[in-house]
């Protein structure tokens, strides 16, 4: 995925009229897995398996699911470099890390005859065949979630002046002290709004992931003007639940959010809305991984197979308010769920995403700098 690629409705959803010719008979790998009744130990983003659909998968399969939850892709890096890739069989990375996985080594390639890779959108597929397919060894990633990060709010205390938010309400003066965001992106939103309202040129935070100057020369103007604000900032958040709890508790009137959790929080009832951006929502596909140090083959791979069949994805969508790659499964979601998607993405929003650019790992580093100049202003 690169800076000018884009989403669109058709592109992301392509070919999900239909899964009949895709479905497979239960394979021998899952038979095997149903016999061993063992266990499967994922460490994932902390709302992507509710509990309906890790009981479904146990009670269909008899596997234990051990879920430990995250909030953050260094959180991910950071634990199979301690460990060496042991301790976990499935784990999460956005697409976009590719570039930092690689180097490590930590990693090791799925057998796709055991996959029904078919059953899922293509060009999300393809990611892991471009840019998770390390050494020629085969692929590393699956596409398992995909979402974005917009801008959510409080219906009943506060709307935006047009059709649309903006990044900039996050850090605007009426909104000083009621808003919230996670440090880096939120950042990075601001040097989308900067650019949108003329105080930095068109296209400079996309040119800042070329090379690690012109990085620094943009990030240096992004962080200055961040800090000039930053007091205007009441929450930074880390995971799913520090959204909510923001713009249920924590009053909170703006964020810069994930799509999923006030999507949740919507659907539950909540005078909460999601909305693309006028910049643009920031488009990303979270994936499975299988660490070196995978134990639990059989239970892997099952586990992947009931993720990518269209009752369980379509069901889980309702719940944690994300979107999925297995085609078909919003024929299984609720109505709810395709309302809330039509009204996160109205008129042209769906083509007008930008998907993450994949960093490298002297951008992460660097990146980190700024972001603590400004946690530390």
């Amino acid at each position: 995925m690169t800076t000018d690629t884009k989403f669109s409705r058709r592109s992301v959803l392509k070919g999900a009229t239909t899964m009949g010719a895709a479905a497979l008979a239960t394979p021998l790998y899952v038979k095997r897995a149903l016999a061993s009744s063992g266990e499967v130990n994922i460490l994932m983003w902390s709302d992507y398996l509710p509990p309906e659909f890790i009981a479904g998968f146990e009670a269909e399969t008899g596997i234990k699911v051990n879920y430990t939850g995250i909030g953050s892709n260094e959180e991910i890096i950071n634990k199979m470099k301690a460990t060496k890739g042991q301790g976990f069989d499935i784990i999460s990375p956005t697409n976009n890390r590719s570039l930092q996985w690689g180097p490590l080594e930590l990693l090791q390639p799925f057998d796709l005859s055991k996959v029904n890779i078919d059953a899922v959108n293509p060009a999300m597929a393809k990611i892991g065949t471009d840019a998770w397919n390390f050494g020629d060894a085969g692929v590393h990633w699956l596409p398992h979630i995909w979402g974005t990060e917009g801008i959510a709010y409080r219906t009943d205390l506060w709307l935006p002046a047009g059709d649309a938010p903006s990044y900039g309400d996050v850090w605007s003066e009426e909104n000083a002290g009621k808003t919230m965001g996670r440090a880096h992106s939120m950042m990075l939103g601001a040097g989308l709004y900067m650019e949108a309202s003329g105080e930095m040129e068109p296209g400079s935070i996309w040119s800042a992931y070329e090379d690690e100057e012109t990085m620094r020369k943009v990030w240096g103007q992004v962080t200055d003007w961040c800090v000039a604000r930053k007091d205007r900032i009441k929450l930074i958040w880390n995971d799913a639940d520090t959204q909510k709890n923001g713009l249920l508790n924590e009053g909170v009137v703006v964020g810069q959010t994930w799509d999923g959790p006030p999507l949740a929080l919507k659907s539950a009832g909540e005078p909460v809305h999601y909305q693309a951006p006028v910049e643009g929502a920031m488009a990303w596909v979270d994936g499975m991984s299988m660490p070196v140090g995978a134990e639990n083959m059989d239970e892997i791979y099952a586990f992947i197979d009931y993720a990518y069949r269209q009752e369980p994805a379509g069901k889980a969508i309702d719940s944690h308010g994300y979107n999925s790659p297995v085609l078909g499964a919003d024929t299984y979601s609720g109505d709810t769920y395709k309302k809330n998607f039509s009204e996160a993405y109205p008129g042209d929003s769906l083509a007008n995403l930008n998907p993450w650019p994949a960093e490298a790992p002297w951008y992460a580093d660097v990146r980190t700098e700024f972001v603590n100049k400004f946690k530390s202003a």
